[in-house]
């Protein structure tokens, strides 16, 4: 099995400090490397929720040695509270979110997130629910989506790249993910060479529009913080400047005091290394955020 390298590993251990800690929550497990990280530091137990079913096997072997500390649930973070209520928990020793991808599903075949290869238009990190992106696409018009592109993946281009994707929708030209990718390509004006390619802040808004990344994420963040002990921390890793910037005011807005006063760890995001961005070049872009809960 080839397992994913978690971003900011060191970072995120030296944050959260989990040795000694009774039961943290990685409410994004993904293939498991946070999480073995964690319990590799020192962590008593960790609670794992992924809202994709189909990483959560290849979590559970990852960190098979530590299967008697380990609970892996199928279940969106923000549905935090339910999770915890049904095993009657009311408090945790520490939580992290990774609001990132993990390798293993973005260059999965068949779930339309690469625009490297003609898989099909679904884009959904929750397979058994909600609609696909080939569903959204079939009636959406193209203010709309021009408007969803711009918010969401801060695309300048983003009027131009709507009006040729719903014109490829209504020449039934519309088929995968490689279409979708030509489309957006030929719209896009050329200017030379480019370290990203042109359908890359595309791909990342209808994947957030699909998926409703950013709804909830700062009540979410509240829910952590009404759930954490006091001395106990969030980290949040987040790789957009709009999850960023959610994550940065959220916890600016509790620390200024109230029952759920949080203080801020880092002043600034953590940004990873040059050696870690060299070895994943996908982690160039994120930032980490740590709070810890004081009352």
């Amino acid at each position: 099995m080839i397992l994913h390298e978690p971003v900011l590993r060191v970072e995120t251990v030296e944050q959260l400090a989990p040795a000694g800690r009774g039961l943290i929550v990685d409410c994004t497990v993904g293939t498991g490397g946070h999480t073995a990280a964690l319990l590799e530091a020192g962590a008593t137990r960790v609670l794992g929720l992924d809202r994709d079913a189909e990483v959560l096997p290849l979590a559970r072997e990852r960190l098979a040695v530590w299967k008697d500390r380990v609970e892996l649930v199928h279940a969106d973070y923000r549905h935090l509270d339910a999770v915890l209520e049904r095993r009657g928990i009311d408090q945790i020793d520490g939580a992290l979110a990774d609001l990132g991808h993990s390798s293993v599903q973005l260059d999965a075949e068949g779930r339309g997130f690469s625009f490297r290869r003609p898989d099909p238009l679904d884009m959904r990190m929750d397979r058994s629910q909600g609609q696909t992106l080939i569903e959204l696409l079939d009636d959406v018009t193209p203010t709309t989506l021009a408007d969803v592109i711009f918010e969401y993946g801060e695309e300048r281009h983003s009027r131009r790249i709507a009006r040729a994707i719903v014109a490829a929708r209504d020449r039934s030209d519309l088929s995968t993910t490689a279409d979708l990718a030509a489309v957006i390509r030929r719209s896009v004006p050329y200017r030379g060479h480019s370290r990203i390619h042109p359908a890359t802040r595309t791909f990342q808004a209808l994947r957030i529009w699909v998926n409703h990344e950013l709804d909830g994420l700062d009540e979410f963040l509240r829910t952590v913080a009404r759930r954490l002990k006091t001395g106990t921390r969030l980290a949040v890793i987040s790789f957009h400047s709009l999850e960023d910037r959610i994550v940065k005011y959220t916890l600016r807005e509790l620390e200024r005091g109230g029952e759920l006063a949080m203080r801020v760890l880092t002043r600034k995001p953590i940004r990873p290394g040059r050696d870690e961005v060299v070895r994943n070049p996908r982690a160039r872009s994120a930032k980490l955020r740590a709070a810890e809960r004081v009352s």
